[in-house]
């Protein structure tokens, strides 16, 4: 005798066009298909924004997996679940009544769960000989085999989607910052260029998109915040020039190191770190106080000086306290840092020696290589601000590949000479 498996509702539930659509997909599931069924509702949960399915009807719907013995569910009479209602309330954590039919009915109508509903709407199996099930009579978990594969994709689009904004909400915010800290920096160091009206652009721009905001919103923003770092860097590029020649000790053009017998004697003296005498009078510093550098900004092009600070580096008298650790470093004599703060002042001389530290291998001798920026600070031909903002633009840009110099000062270090000592604080 054939088994009638029901396919209407009891009582006075209608059938609707959610539940036909449920059980087409649930015939057209090929028999060889399986699914693996916490994965599924894994991806279930994922999507359920895409489903229309609320929490609560997932919790029900997870009791429901609890109730069928095996892990793999394939195609078959077998994915029927009887459980009553008291069983399936208490493995749903508790809700009431009319909270567990209003779950078990947004369940149907999304097509996830199929209705086998008993002559008398009590849900039961029966058993044959030898105690096997011939029929049951509740819910059919068919429809999560034939639909696996749309929930996994649905769920794919949905981690997507989720990834995407999270990139966009993080480009907003580092651009935000990046544009807020450069106008700071341009008008603390007095740099020429349109600022303020940067500025009100940043603040036209609003706060902080809100966590609901949608992609779409999301990319508008920074679009517009992109293009406005692209005039925040034309800006910041046009104002701060460098000197070529032998105006700025940055360039490669004009620094070469003297040829005179007495020169080298002196590059091999300081190369050991022993006398660097400089028989040169004392002169006033060539860089007025307004044009000092800022310490967070000489920290942020010469990062390589931290270490040599026990305590960290929170003021200029820790600065120069680190640099006196580092001259002992880099074989920097008495008599070169002299007169380097005789040309320069004592917080540029440090600011330059801080510069020869992070430029490394780059400098062959720098005790020598103190000296002669001493001796050009003198002439007026060298200030610090040059070298700072080159090494600046160097930890922006990050290293060139292959070329053991980072960024642009690449084309002008000399040979790689000179590794200074290690330093154990």
């Amino acid at each position: 005798m054939s088994l009638t498996q029901p396919t209407t509702p009891f009582g006075r539930r209608p059938l609707s066009l959610a539940m036909m659509a449920a059980q087409a997909a649930a015939k057209a599931c090929p028999d060889e298909a399986a699914s693996h069924k916490w994965r599924t509702f894994r991806n279930l949960t994922e999507a359920k924004s895409r489903l229309g399915v609320g929490d609560r009807a997932l919790a029900v719907l997870s009791a429901l997996l609890s109730f069928h013995p095996e892990t793999a569910l394939v195609p078959g009479p077998d994915l029927v679940v009887f459980p009553s209602n008291r069983e399936l309330s208490v493995r749903a954590h508790g809700p009431s009544p009319t909270t567990l039919r209003r779950a078990l009915c947004q369940l149907v109508e999304a097509g996830l769960v199929i209705r086998r509903d008993s002559p008398n709407g009590k849900r039961y199996a029966r058993r044959g000989e030898g105690g096997r099930i011939e029929q049951a009579f509740g819910f059919d978990l068919s429809p999560l085999v034939a639909r696996a594969g749309e929930f996994e994709a649905l769920a794919a689009e949905v981690r997507a989607a989720a990834r995407a904004r999270a990139l966009l909400r993080e480009e907003i915010s580092l651009l935000r910052r990046d544009i807020g800290k450069i106008v700071a920096f341009a008008r603390e160091t007095g740099l020429s260029g349109t600022w303020d009206a940067i500025e009100a652009r940043l603040q036209g721009a609003g706060a902080m998109p809100p966590r609901s905001a949608g992609n779409a919103a999301l990319a508008g923003i920074a679009e517009g915040l992109r293009s406005l770092r692209t005039e925040v860097d034309k800006c910041l590029a046009e104002s701060i020039e460098f000197r070529e020649s032998d105006a700025s000790e940055s360039q490669s053009g004009c620094h070469h190191q003297s040829s005179k017998p007495e020169s080298s004697q002196n590059l091999e003296r300081g190369l050991r770190g022993y006398g660097d005498a400089v028989a040169a009078p004392p002169a006033e510093s060539v860089v007025p106080v307004s044009r000092a550098l800022p310490l967070g900004l000489v920290l942020e092009a010469c990062p390589d000086l931290l270490p040599y600070a026990r305590r960290g580096i929170g003021s200029w008298r820790d600065f120069l306290g680190a640099t006196a650790v580092a001259r002992a470093s880099l074989g920097i004599a008495a008599p070169a840092w002299e007169a380097a703060v005789a040309a320069m002042g004592e917080e540029q001389a440090a600011v330059v020696v801080a510069g020869i530290l992070q430029r490394g291998e780059a400098v062959a001798a720098p005790g020598a290589y103190l000296r002669d920026l001493a001796e050009k600070a003198r002439a007026g031909r060298f200030s610090p601000w040059p070298m700072v903002m080159a090494l600046w633009r160097v930890r922006q840009a990050g290293p060139v590949a292959g070329s053991g110099v980072p960024g642009p000062l690449a084309g002008a270090m000399p040979p790689l000479r000179f590794k200074p000592a290690a330093f154990h604080p």
